[in-house]
């Protein structure tokens, strides 16, 4: 049984980094610190060689990746994009993390989809159409619409990404109602399972994202203890379930993922082996040194 703790994305977490760290290097720190992490860059873009190559070289063996599908892929673009194909699309971010996956340090792909993504006909179409194109990949599942939990769907849907082999992304989230999910412990795939916390802003969820600082807001929360050792009971049961947790913490707003992540690690009295050395120092990137 194994617990993977990490955060999404490793640019914008400052207290793991000591001072004038240069961004190219802050990967390099963030596995001295955690063994897993997720790439968001590639939802915004599907990532060039040259990129891969640096994260793998970054890192040591042991350490894993859960890229993010790209956002065509999702459907969170809803205007043009450079692919006037889906499966040339799909090929384009395969070729992409292939690096990652013959390096084995792809935990899996994480598809998110936005909250428009209802529970419907043509929808489910669509995820059975996105695991053919994914074939041997593990790929992860994660919904924004709350009509795939309703009374209605809710079997249905587990048993469906059981059957499809989705990895479950289980949520910890506001419930601001039809676009946020409950928290359903319920493991789709006996070897990973996926957590994402992602905080507890009801005010902030449902910020329009047109408005500028939407993302500042709707992640802006700082998990207590007493919150985080209900996930130690929620881990005790999902450990029964399924072989390793991913779990990741995406409440950075305010800079909070990592402190939370590492408050997790000490309450589930977690050390980590294989990590990075640190190895940056307080002058490193001054000029000239």
């Amino acid at each position: 049984m194994s617990i993977q703790i990490g955060l999404t994305g490793w640019g914008d977490h400052d207290s793991l980094y000591p001072l004038k760290t240069q961004t190219k290097n802050k990967l390099q720190e963030y596995a001295a610190h955690f063994p897993i992490v997720e790439i968001d860059a590639s939802f915004y873009a599907i990532q060039p060689e040259r990129n891969i190559e640096k994260w793998l070289r970054d890192t040591p063996d042991s350490f894993q990746f859960i890229p993010k599908a790209y956002q065509g892929m999702t459907g969170h673009l809803r205007g043009t994009d450079t692919f006037e194909q889906k499966d040339e699309m799909f090929k384009a971010f395969i070729r992409s993390i292939k690096p990652i996956q013959k390096a084995n340090k792809l935990a899996m792909v994480l598809f998110q989809f936005p909250p428009w993504f209802s529970c419907t006909k043509e929808n489910v179409t669509y995820l059975k159409w996105c695991r053919e194109q994914m074939d041997d990949i593990d790929v992860a599942l994660e919904f924004r619409n709350q009509s795939w939990f309703s009374n209605s769907y809710y079997d249905q849907t587990l048993r469906f990404m059981e059957s499809e082999r989705w990895i479950h992304s289980i949520v910890d989230e506001p419930q601001a109602g039809v676009r946020s999910i409950p928290t359903v412990l319920h493991p789709t795939d006996s070897r990973k399972t996926l957590i994402r916390m992602h905080g507890r802003n009801v005010h902030g969820w449902n910020k329009p994202a047109s408005n500028e600082d939407w993302r500042d807001v709707r992640y802006l929360y700082q998990y207590n203890e007493e919150e985080l050792l209900q996930w130690k009971d929620h881990l005790d049961l999902l450990q029964k379930q399924s072989e390793t947790i991913f779990m990741l913490f995406n409440n950075n707003s305010g800079g909070d993922a990592a402190a939370n992540a590492k408050m997790m690690m000490d309450i589930l009295n977690i050390t980590y082996k294989g990590l990075a050395e640190k190895q940056l120092s307080l002058f490193q990137d001054e000029e000239g040194l």
